[in-house]
């Protein structure tokens, strides 16, 4: 139906643009910020859904949290990297399988890097995100619309509308999205090596040697994680002239949010697969019981996802839980345990 009339059946009166308001409905710039916020948003769920699937592999793969205590974050003060380490501590909480192994028996010096450096990947990523949220904040406050009326009534050509500031912090969002999607699809090849995965079945296969357990959800994650590397390669160094010259310098900023958009639909599908991945390392665990929080999930997959047996289509199971981790379900079933788990540094939630 005509847009005028579904709005007068809504009861929505049309907006009546006022002065500068039409350039900034079309303004790439503007385009830009409202991408950088969206992502900012999706992202801020997501890294702190990194944290809980990166303690599921820790949990499944028989590591230790000794790693995240507070005063070791202490000792290298970014505050992404406590937050990412406190989420972790709480997930983790009284875990029957971590205490299982934390007697003299395992002689194991220190677990991998994917497992250990979990905080300090994450919470870089946290960091960044926090400095990105400030570019945004202070776009959000800002006029860019050339030329501008100021307010002793003024028309004063100027370059404010130039996307740089946004389109460097498109960018840099983009790199911590490659970087913490690639630890985490190292933690889910970790889980199907029986040489490292510390007494789990071949590729968690249900009858080892006959079935492929979920070695092509690890392909999957790792197809993912290239292209993620390929659109971390920063949008803003390039520039393509324009407008007989005049234009002779743009920031390419739409490029740079169009490839994030991407990006951050990446991640949520490598995060999906390693949570898929550890729930089924955890039940094969039983009948030692994991955490009530790494728990939650496990049962929250398993209203729509069978556990263990056969081989099966793995790709309807992929797509449940990557919308269980988009849509925050996975992080509302840990914090029904934990409480409110630590989102951004300027969140001043709790530590």
């Amino acid at each position: 139906m005509p847009a005028a009339q579904a709005m007068s059946d809504a009861g929505i009166a049309p907006i009546r643009l006022a002065e500068k308001e039409g350039l900034a409905l079309i303004n790439g710039t503007d385009g830009m910020l409202g991408m950088l916020v969206l992502a900012l948003a999706d992202l801020q769920m997501l890294v702190t859904t990194a944290d809980i699937s990166a303690a599921m592999s820790i949990e499944a793969l028989l590591g230790t949290d000794r790693v995240l205590a507070d005063d070791l974050q202490r000792l290298r003060p970014h505050p992404g990297q406590r937050m990412s380490a406190a989420n972790m501590r709480r997930v983790l909480r009284d875990s029957p399988v971590v205490a299982s192994h934390a007697g003299p028996d395992d002689t194991r010096v220190q677990d991998a890097y994917s497992l250990r450096c979990a905080p300090q990947v994450n919470g870089a990523a946290r960091d960044t995100l926090d400095y990105c949220s400030v570019v945004a904040e202070r776009e959000l406050a800002a006029a860019i619309d050339n030329p501008v009326v100021t307010m002793d009534g003024r028309v004063e050509s100027n370059g404010n509308f130039h996307g740089a500031p946004v389109a460097y912090a498109l960018d840099f969002v983009a790199i911590p999205v490659a970087d913490v999607a690639s630890m985490s699809e190292r933690r889910t090849d970790r889980m199907l090596d029986r040489h490292r995965s510390h007494g789990l079945p071949p590729f968690l296969a249900y009858e080892a040697g006959v079935d492929s357990g979920h070695m092509i959800a690890q392909y999957t994650a790792a197809g993912i994680v290239h292209e993620l590397k390929r659109l971390a390669v920063p949008a803003s160094v390039d520039s393509i002239p324009s407008s007989a010259m005049q234009e002779d310098h743009v920031s390419m900023g739409w490029s740079a949010a169009r490839k994030l958009r991407t990006a951050v639909d990446g991640l949520a599908r490598v995060l999906a697969i390693e949570i898929l991945t550890s729930a089924r390392a955890l039940d094969l665990r039983a009948p030692i019981a994991p955490a009530d929080a790494t728990g939650a999930v496990v049962a929250l997959l398993r209203e729509q996802v069978e556990g263990p047996g056969p081989d099966r289509h793995l790709a309807p199971e992929i797509a449940i839980a990557a919308d269980l981790v988009r849509s925050g379900a996975v992080l509302r079933s840990v914090e029904a345990v934990t409480g409110p788990l630590n989102t951004l540094p300027t969140d001043h939630t709790e530590i």
